[in-house]
């Protein structure tokens, strides 16, 4: 059994480090029993070959995949639930636009989990100097969103937009509704009913607006085919606390929300609004975390019209 924590107790209440830490021995029961299963399950995943590649980072390889030959580099970071097969909807209009890559973070799609300590900014970076990426406009979706503003804090000259999703920031709080919901959620998980707790995240009220059935089919099918994205177990280190240096980021900044939102994000995304001088906060109606699931098209014009219009 892996000695890592779980993934299940940090992404999938969508806010990741501090949320886990100060909850970790209320939590740290949970999906002891499923974690050989999917963790096994995970590494059959990894390995499978896809249309991308592989780079080096630290102690492992990230798959990525690369489109378009646009002067504008966009990375498109994804949450904590699923892999970045999450942009699929969205990658074709990326990729006529713009020098567009998408990336599995460690433990999700086709990257196998981490066995020791690493660190998800320089991951990012690793990967942007191997494409010899030297300025790019970041797009991150919930913990994607995290890792963007502690990438742009940490390499502030890389970054040339940003554009966060559902965002959170580290160093600031979550309510007992917000976790709970992450708790129940994610029951099924401690009796070794792994599909059990894919149905419930793939149907969570927040993760996708009520009656977005074709998103749900998606989503569920896509975490059925990768249960290691929310079970593997996870060893990046912690990050400092972004939310009292959000005023040293200083390029142009989109948040998108949706109004079906759980309110801990809308939260933070005022947060982030207020930290980031001169950031431009948009909600997006009938849509939930996963925005570019529901409203792929609506999704890409937000995005790619407010990258274009700040170039």
């Amino acid at each position: 059994m892996s000695h890592g924590f779980s993934r299940i107790h940090t992404d999938c209440f969508l806010g990741k480090r501090e949320a886990f830490l100060s909850a970790a021995l209320l939590l740290g029961a949970l999906v002891l029993g499923v974690r050989g299963q999917a963790i096994a399950q995970g590494g059959a995943a990894a390995s499978n070959p896809g249309p991308g590649s592989f780079v080096e980072v630290e102690g492992s390889k990230l798959y990525f995949e690369e489109c378009g030959t646009g002067s504008e580099a966009v990375v498109l970071i994804h949450d904590g639930i699923a892999h970045s097969a999450v942009w699929d909807e969205v990658w074709p209009e990326f990729c006529k636009k713009f020098h567009t890559i998408r990336y599995d973070r460690r433990g999700y799609g086709r990257t196998a989990a981490s066995t020791t300590w690493y660190t998800e900014v320089e991951d990012l970076a690793a990967l942007l100097r191997q494409r010899k990426i030297s300025r790019a406009v970041l797009v991150g979706s919930s913990h994607g969103g995290e890792l963007s503003i502690d990438f742009a804090l940490r390499y502030p000259k890389v970054v040339e937009q940003l554009v966060l999703v559902g965002a959170v920031v580290s160093g600031m709080p979550y309510s007992d509704h917000f976790l709970n919901r992450g708790m129940a959620n994610s029951q099924p998980f401690e009796k070794n009913d792994v599909a059990g707790g894919l149905a419930n995240w793939a149907k969570d009220k927040y993760l996708l607006a009520p009656g977005h059935e074709a998103a749900q089919k998606r989503l569920l099918a896509l975490l059925t085919a990768n249960p290691q994205d929310m079970t593997h177990s996870d060893y990046a280190r912690p990050t400092m606390p972004a939310l009292g240096r959000l005023h040293e980021i200083r390029v142009p900044t989109l948040i998108l929300v949706g109004d079906a939102d759980i309110p801990d994000v809308h939260a933070h995304a005022g947060a982030i609004e207020a930290g980031i001088s001169g950031s431009k906060r948009v909600v997006i109606s009938d849509a939930g975390h996963l925005m570019y699931l529901e409203k792929p098209a609506e999704f890409s014009r937000q995005v790619i019209g407010f990258i274009e219009s700040n170039e």
